[in-house]
């Protein structure tokens, strides 16, 4: 079967990361696309796990070459999901995980109508702030960017499938691991592989047998 494609979304800050780290640990078939960014590297990411990290030039290079599934500036950098890998993996029959921002997400709701969307949302918008500043990897004009853009992003909420309110961290990727096994069961998914099973009626009975 193709694989399905997860978006995750949510406001900078809010613990994606985290969630989906503990979920790719947890759930078997799942890989987790990394994305290109022209965004500074922190000094505690890893290029090829956490991000692809390019320059603009190049960047924009790979949008010319449409190398994109999607891509949007965000916080005055860009960032994009690399549509090769994702359609390469759905292909081969496995479940991909993208972390993208809201905007993204946005754009890819228009172009892959069967794939599943779920916002991350913080408890409360302050609790969002005391996470940012707590995180300490913005100066005050960025953490200032990010809270305007977070009051933005939230009023998408109704645009997405799922939502995950992140209080606790366990229970978020618990819930996140159950929709993502719940998406996988739906029989929808199934229509294709239906015709194996014959339905036999033997004295008002109905058997149901694989057949070849």
């Amino acid at each position: 079967m193709k694989g399905i494609l997860y978006v995750i979304s949510g406001p900078s800050g809010v613990g994606k990361t985290s969630i989906i780290e503990g979920t790719l640990k947890r759930v078997r078939n799942l890989v987790f696309s990394v994305s290109y960014t022209t965004r500074k590297k922190r000094p505690n990411e890893i290029e090829g796990k956490d991000y692809f990290f390019v320059d603009e030039s190049t960047f924009k290079s790979m949008i010319e070459r449409d190398e994109f599934l999607e891509w949007a500036v965000v916080h005055g950098n860009y960032y994009g999901t690399p549509k090769k890998f994702v359609e390469e993996n759905l292909q081969k029959g496995f479940n991909v995980l993208l972390d993208i921002d809201v905007q993204g997400a946005m754009t890819v709701m228009k172009k892959v109508k069967d794939a599943v969307y779920i916002f991350i949302a913080p408890p409360s918008f302050d609790e969002l702030k005391q996470r940012l500043i707590k995180r300490g990897t913005e100066n005050e004009i960025d953490l200032q960017r990010r809270l305007e853009d977070a009051k933005k992003e939230l009023s998408y909420i109704p645009k997405f499938q799922y939502i995950i309110v992140n209080v606790n961290l366990n229970e978020s990727i618990d819930q996140l691991c159950s929709i993502i096994v719940a998406e996988q069961l739906k029989v929808e998914r199934f229509i294709e592989r239906l015709g194996e099973y014959r339905i036999f009626e033997e004295g008002g009975k109905a058997d149901a047998r694989c057949g070849a």
